[in-house]
């Protein structure tokens, strides 16, 4: 039997299948798993175009389906793991739900929540950066160089 190393590349790479699924879709590919002990209780990729909503981000639907896995609305025991950094509406959003930690790849020099001050997150929000950041950056940037 193979043993699982369910570390943050792992459930990075979770959540890089989740953004392949939106890429294949023609969504921006944005992937997100919301974990709690070590289990994943939800996974989420882009659908703005498809629903045609502009708030329908990877994180905020990860959020939802993760409230309604617990049954409640906080996930302050939770970790979510987003390929590319949250904007500020998602980030607003997470910091209602004043989530454990946030875990990303890529940073969004354009709409990151990291650009702004003062901070958007809940203050016990424990923020990680970087995780298989390559990787994560890439599929956004080939997405938008088959755009052009």
């Amino acid at each position: 039997m193979t043993k699982i190393n369910f570390s943050d590349e792992y459930f990075m790479r979770q959540a890089l299948n989740e953004a392949q699924i939106a890429f294949q879709k023609d969504e921006i590919p944005v992937g997100a798993v919301v974990v709690c002990n070590k289990q994943i209780i939800s996974r989420a990729h882009n659908l703005t175009e498809t629903l045609n909503d502009v708030t329908a981000h990877a994180e905020m639907l990860a959020i939802t389906a993760a409230a309604e896995f617990l049954g409640g609305k906080y996930l302050n025991e939770c970790t979510l793991y987003v390929t590319l950094e949250p904007c500020t509406m998602c980030a607003g959003a997470l910091s209602w739900s004043q989530i454990g930690n946030i875990t990303f790849g890529a940073s969004d020099d354009k709409r990151g929540f990291l650009r702004h001050t003062p901070p958007i997150i809940h203050p016990k929000t424990i923020i990680k950066k970087g995780i298989l950041e390559l990787e994560c950056s890439d599929i956004v940037k080939n997405f938008f160089k088959n755009k052009r």
